[in-house]
């Protein structure tokens, strides 16, 4: 899975049949810090999630199509969630060791 910013929107007029009705929306992976990271990937969303929004997406082609509930469609990206917020956690120092 990945973090993303979706930057756009793509429409098809003639699709694989397994994708009818599915919006397509182009996704910017993104780095721990939001900045982007590579290339820009299209993915099927499953959540309702527009332009600007900060996305998870899951990259694996089974387990996209299945996230989606389209078995056996032409699938590698799915949106599978809304980020609300992201906490990195600092690690704790290890014992005996003084800061």
């Amino acid at each position: 899975m990945l973090i993303g910013k979706v930057v756009g929107t793509l429409v098809a007029t003639q699709k694989h049949g397994k994708l009818a009705g599915a919006k397509l929306l182009l996704v910017q992976p993104l780095t721990l810090e939001d900045g982007p990271r590579g290339t820009p990937l299209l993915a099927i969303d499953s959540v309702g999630a527009g332009v600007g929004e900060r996305v998870l997406v899951v990259i694996e082609g089974r387990a996209a199509g299945a996230a989606l509930g389209r078995r056996a469609a032409p699938v590698d990206a799915a949106i599978v969630g809304i980020v609300d917020r992201v906490t990195i956690e600092e690690p704790a120092p290890p014992a005996g060791h003084r800061a």
